[in-house]
């Protein structure tokens, strides 16, 4: 969902192009290849970024996993400037940002659905850039769809999506074996501030002296409020009872250094049943 109203920006402004795709964007050899995993025409097949010790939990769970599902999207993002002397969020910035992770997460979701899946497992956001695309940036998101065992309870949204979790299968079997709560999605709040510069006289003020600079921290702690809010409206939305596992993390990007942007992030979480008690285990490591 977008907080800032752009919508999808996919309209008659782009370049053609002979890539045949689905109206989410997902490339249809992707979806083809997809349902090939899935069976259709021959055996299923499955990939997946788990290590050999989730993969283990997951089989001893009753969970499959279907395949590794990605979206993807490198989006220009365009250009807002702040008062030199100012703190201020940027929301064109914010908005473009909010946007492109949207677009990954959506397509990641769609290649899911395609496999059947119930739920993705292990998501990760990354963004990086590339020297051919000044002032572009690829977002992608990447996770394991996997699957409830048969006559399971209902895992999916109430949107009737995959759930989408940055757990790991440990603590995803941690959450759901013992505690009663079950995951819905991964959600996630932003905001591009612009922080001020200091002034001659502020810089005069500071020199040998013990000083708390007032401008730069209300500046982070502005920014930081304004992503986490924006990340609980998001939970809000869809019903949560929680979010687990949040992170809030702060880069600057292709901006300048008085740009940072701030993202909380974390996996919303539902009440569906009682606590269980679970009989402690423990790990003794061989590499040592």
């Amino acid at each position: 969902m977008s907080f800032f109203g752009i919508g999808n920006q996919r309209g008659g402004q782009q370049q053609p192009t002979d890539v045949r795709t689905t109206q989410g964007g997902v490339p249809l050899d992707a979806v083809s290849r997809l349902r090939r995993m899935r069976g259709e025409g021959g055996n299923p097949l499955f990939t997946s970024d788990l290590s050999v010790s989730e993969f283990v939990l997951l089989e001893q769970m009753g969970w499959r996993p279907l395949g590794l599902v990605l979206g993807s999207s490198i989006y220009h993002v365009g250009i807002q400037y702040g008062n030199f002397y100012q703190n201020q969020e940027l929301p064109y910035l914010s908005a473009a940002m909010y946007e492109a992770r949207e677009l990954a997460m959506s397509r990641m979701e769609e290649e899911a659905d395609v496999l059947g899946a119930d739920g993705i497992v292990g998501v990760r956001l990354e963004v990086g850039g590339y020297a051919w695309a000044e002032n572009a940036l690829e977002f992608t998101a990447i996770g394991t769809a996997v699957k409830a065992p048969a006559g399971d309870a209902v895992w999916r949204t109430r949107d009737n999506k995959p759930f989408t979790s940055d757990f790991s299968v440990q603590d995803f079997y941690k959450l759901v074996s013992s505690t009663g709560y079950v995951p819905r999605e991964l959600v996630l709040g932003n905001c591009v501030y612009h922080i001020a510069h200091q002034g001659f006289m502020q810089q005069m003020k500071t020199i040998g002296n013990n000083i708390e600079l007032v401008n730069y921290t209300e500046a982070i702690y502005v920014a930081r409020e304004l992503a986490m809010a924006r990340m609980q409206a998001e939970a809000e939305t869809h019903g949560a009872d929680g979010i687990v596992g949040m992170q809030i993390v702060e880069k600057t990007h292709i901006w300048s250094p008085h740009v940072i942007e701030f993202m909380a992030i974390g996996t919303s979480v539902e009440k569906r049943g009682e606590p269980k008690n679970v009989a402690l285990t423990f790990q003794v490591g061989l590499n040592d």
